[in-house]
């Protein structure tokens, strides 16, 4: 009997402990930023504490640690995703109105060249570091055009199988990308500027967002129907499906803590922890405000950023809108910080 309450009172302290570190994920605050315009994709530079935020005609510049507004650059067109090099001080944001991606300086915050890519629809963006070259995944022409940060000129564009959503890179010159309509994650080589892999998702619907534990080389992949597949990077294999909030459109991995993030439409911020490499559980749920579904992770404090916004009821549907989306309240917009205290 002795052996049996030591047990039970060692599963108990677990439980104790699991629950603890679960309701340590809590909002830790909200930066008000106004302006119009909706909003996409975002990065953060961990050393100079400025998030980039994309906001239909403009990238908005934020201090992370006080929410003070730093500058903008203007004079975009549907601007979707945008990536960032601090060995060349640059940074790179997509236009897909106008299929351009514009580099900036990211001391001065100003713009340096305006590229013309070789695909419709710019959207997100990716660094690689290993090839040294910067990636433009093309929406709406299902392809990539690879920027050279030198010379800030399209050095290659290469075709791909399905239409792009976000994309991770392993550090070792394999990028990944998720197929929305296919359903499939796409390996590129980066040195040799083509797909050499596509691979499905299992019962995942529609990916958007990716991130990557390069270290144990693990994908997470966010899906339309509810899932997060947690593919192994080196052969394709999905290795567990993780069920998440509906309407994701962002993740992020911190590779210090091993948590996954899914930022999800519903206004819930999924964690998932990988226990191992071959082991993976929800951590948390967090409550967040609907349509806050992108998010980027502060590698310092290891905080995570969702913009956000407030909305009005949607109006009624016509034959011409079936499915009208609720208007954004005037001067609502925001970031919402999620971390552990």
């Amino acid at each position: 009997m002795k052996t049996i309450a030591l047990g039970l009172s060692g599963v108990l302290a677990a439980a104790v402990a699991s629950a603890a570190v679960t309701q340590d994920w809590k909002e830790l605050g909200r930066y008000a930023l106004g302006g119009a315009g909706g909003w996409d994709l975002l990065a953060v530079d961990a050393g100079s504490r400025h998030a980039f935020v994309t906001r239909s005609d403009r990238l908005v510049v934020v201090d992370v640690d006080t929410g003070k507004r730093i500058g903008e650059i203007p004079g975009l067109q549907r601007a979707h995703g945008v990536v960032l090099v601090p060995s060349r001080k640059r940074g790179y944001v997509s236009s897909g109105g106008d299929d351009r991606v514009v580099a900036f300086d990211l001391d001065t915050l100003k713009p340096v060249a305006d590229i013309a890519v070789t695909g419709k629809s710019p959207d997100a963006m990716l660094y690689d570091e290993a090839s040294g070259r910067v990636f433009a995944f093309n929406a709406g022409s299902d392809s990539a055009s690879v920027i050279d940060p030198a010379t800030n000129k399209v050095a290659a564009t290469i075709a791909l199988p399905g239409r792009p959503e976000l994309a991770a890179s392993d550090g070792h010159g394999k990028v990944f990308v998720n197929l929305e309509d296919k359903s499939q994650i796409a390996e590129i080589d980066a040195d040799a500027d083509k797909v050499i892999a596509t691979w499905p998702l299992g019962s995942c619907e529609e990916p958007s967002g990716l991130a990557i534990d390069a270290a144990h080389g693990r994908l997470f992949s966010v899906c339309a129907n509810k899932q997060m597949a947690v593919l192994d990077a080196a052969d394709g294999r999905v290795l567990a499906s993780i069920p998440i909030g509906s309407g994701p459109d962002g993740a992020a991995f911190d590779a210090a803590s091993g948590n996954a993030f899914s930022s999800n439409s519903d206004g819930t911020l999924t964690i998932v922890h990988e226990d191992d490499p071959t082991h993976f559980r929800v951590l948390a749920n967090v409550a967040t405000p609907a349509r806050a579904r992108t998010i980027a992770l502060d590698a310092k404090t290891h905080h995570v950023l969702l913009p956000f916004a407030e909305f009005g009821a949607a109006p009624a549907p016509t034959s011409s809108e079936p499915h009208p989306r609720p208007p954004m309240k005037p001067d609502s917009f925001g970031l919402l910080v999620v971390g552990r205290q």
